[in-house]
């Protein structure tokens, strides 16, 4: 019963360290502005993407529609 509460209270004590070890060497998070911030951005940036390649449809299919004479 000893051995069963010394053991619990070791492995408690290496998964500890380990943790403060991990969570010391990890870089920061972003604050919450700057993660809105970027996905933002990277939904406008998707946007226009998307709306760069409805226009080029529309062009091909003008094209198609008007041949030149």
């Amino acid at each position: 019963m000893a051995g069963t509460i010394l053991g619990g209270g070791l492995g408690f004590y290496v998964m500890h360290r380990i943790e403060t070890s991990y969570k010391a060497r990890r870089p920061p998070p972003y604050p919450m502005e700057e993660r809105l911030r970027r996905y933002e951005a990277h939904l406008l940036a998707k946007e226009k993407e998307a709306q760069q390649l409805q226009d080029e449809g529309r062009r091909e299919d003008q094209a198609q529609v008007l041949p030149d004479s």
